[in-house]
């Protein structure tokens, strides 16, 4: 008897875990927001230029986008571990972006930038030289 219980609930186990799965819905893939490069500084979108704000009381040179998306520009002074002075112009989202710095011999040079604190920026070159920057 317990042989025949056994028997039934193996093949009923078998069973269940033949049928088919339902398939699962699929889920909507959302794309990354696109990175952003030295060259943006450049020139402004038409889209971008829907939307392009300036306020002369604001450290930032101007902003552009919606609510809690903004891209905003700013002028920046710094300098590298050597301390040789930079100064440039760079755009940030969030808490990355990206510009374009000028050394004390006028060399210019793309950078990506993060931000470190309040109105302070950490950016790097190609070269992997690292500045500290500030925003005017």
């Amino acid at each position: 008897m317990i042989k025949k219980l056994l028997f039934i609930t193996f093949i009923g186990l078998v069973t269940a875990s033949c049928k088919q799965e339902t398939p699962k819905p699929k889920e909507k893939i959302v794309p990354f927001a696109q990175k952003i490069l030295p060259e943006d500084i450049k020139t402004i979108t038409p889209e971008e230029a829907q939307t392009f704000h300036k306020n002369p009381e604001r450290k930032y040179e101007y902003r552009t986008g919606t609510y809690n998306n903004y891209e905003y520009d700013y002028d920046v002074i710094g300098s590298d571990s050597l301390k040789n002075h930079v100064k440039g112009n760079v755009i940030v989202k969030g808490k990355y972006g990206a510009g374009m710095l000028t050394d004390s011999l006028g060399r210019v040079f793309d950078v990506e930038v993060e931000w470190t604190g309040f109105d302070m920026l950490k950016a790097k070159d190609k070269r992997g030289n690292t500045y500290i920057l500030k925003t005017e």
